[in-house]
């Protein structure tokens, strides 16, 4: 069976973790190793300082390379940020040959076509992504070349970014010694980890909680049809439990992570309620009230949740969502969340977790690894005709090149 070693690096607000695997023709993923590091010069998901990134980039990557023994080169890494945001364009052409059999080419002309919208200067479109074709108004076609018609419409989901928030984030990569085989924006991979092709065609949402930022994805008859980057994350619970119960940052991490929960209950016992914790003084402990913990933690899951639904309804999609939602990253990892989610907006809700994994896979078969298990498999599926033909590397070095083979996207969605 045909296999192939991929790099997936997602650069996050928190964590910037690496993962080296093995990706099977039949998708299933055998992890060499794995780099996890806490992620410095990133805010709500975007490079604010690049000697810090570059830092935590190539500390993760060491990591990786130590556990698999691979010298790491190239990568795909995940793209994501308050700065990206999304909209539909459809374009219309007229089909050239003769005979009127659709090709290749007319498909191209037809998304080139729905590009040709008005951009403010220090934003581009980043990716285009043709979700459904029309055929002398027969709508619904997944693929139209080969077939007979007289006008070709096509409508596709645009990502647009800052020019500047994209570029900062190349430099990052190459500093830290890796070539960009690809960039992906995070909730395409998150999605090819823990969605189903039935969880797509029937309509879902995914929802991609990080550190500083959450992502959004609604996918509906098998095509994205909405994206949306929202700047809350896990980050916020925790300055939330900083704030209120007036306990340290690392404290208010393990708080959160050991006691937490999105529901709150009634308070019992207080001699159970109260948890001992240390304060700012060193040597200092404190008690901790765990009811008020979980009310802190509940108001700030409610407001996300209300984000997200807002979110969800902006796109026009809610009532096309069977499937639910399907949550994944690191926050969501709070015990009930899920569950309160579920009681808010009165829709299915479960949390997505990467599948198909061996190797190294019983440390990461958990939602904060989505998105760079997503990245191996994107790089399975899209990214080996995104690389350049063998001798052409000395020009990948250049932060244009990378830039606009991410713009290049295109060619990997035609059919």
């Amino acid at each position: 069976m045909a296999q192939r070693t991929i790099v997936g690096i997602d650069v996050g607000t928190t964590k910037v973790c690496t993962i080296v695997g093995q990706v099977h023709d039949n998708g299933r993923i055998n992890v060499l190793g794995v780099g996890l590091t806490p992620s410095k010069g990133l805010d709500k998901g975007v490079v604010v300082n690049i000697d810090d990134a570059v830092n935590a980039i190539a500390t993760s990557v060491e990591k990786a390379e130590r556990l698999s023994g691979y010298r790491i080169g190239t990568a795909f890494v995940g793209v994501s940020g308050r700065h990206i945001s999304s909209l539909n364009s459809r374009g219309v052409v007229a089909v050239s040959r003769a005979d009127h059999e659709i090709t290749r080419s007319d498909v191209a002309r037809a998304v080139e076509n729905a590009q040709t919208i008005a951009m403010p200067n220090q934003r581009e479109i980043i990716h285009v992504i043709p979700r459904a074709y029309v055929v002398d108004g027969h709508e619904g076609i997944r693929d139209p070349i080969g077939m007979s018609g007289f006008r070709l419409e096509v409508e596709t989901h645009i990502v647009t970014g800052e020019v500047m928030a994209i570029q900062n984030l190349i430099k990052s990569v190459q500093r830290a010694g890796i070539e960009i085989d690809d960039l992906v924006l995070q909730t395409l991979a998150s999605g090819e980890a823990v969605l189903t092709p039935d969880d797509k065609d029937r309509g879902v949402a995914l929802v991609d909680i990080g550190g500083g930022t959450t992502d959004i994805a609604v996918f509906v008859e098998g095509g994205i049809w909405h994206t949306s980057v929202v700047p809350v994350g896990g980050n916020h619970f925790t300055n939330d439990i900083v704030v209120v119960l007036k306990t340290p940052h690392n404290t208010a991490e393990y708080l959160k992570l050991k006691y937490g929960m999105a529901i709150a209950e009634e308070p019992g016992d207080p001699a159970t309620d109260l948890i001992e914790a240390e304060g700012f003084a060193p040597g200092e402990r404190q008690q901790i009230s765990r009811s008020l913990l979980n009310q802190v933690l509940q108001a700030r899951a409610e407001e996300v949740i209300e984000q997200i639904y807002n979110e969800i309804r902006r796109s026009g999609y809610e009532g096309l969502l069977p499937a639910g939602v399907v949550l994944t990253g690191g926050a969501v990892q709070i015990p009930r969340f899920d569950e309160l989610m579920r009681d808010m907006l009165g829709i299915p809700v479960r949390i997505g977790v990467p599948t198909d994994l061996a190797g190294l896979s019983d440390a990461i078969d958990t939602p904060p690894y989505a998105t760079a298990i997503g990245l191996l498999r994107w790089g399975a599926r899209h990214g080996m005709a995104m690389l350049p033909p063998t001798g052409g590397s000395s020009e990948r070095t250049h932060v244009g090149s990378a830039y606009e083979r991410f713009k290049g996207w295109l060619k990997e969605f035609l059919p």
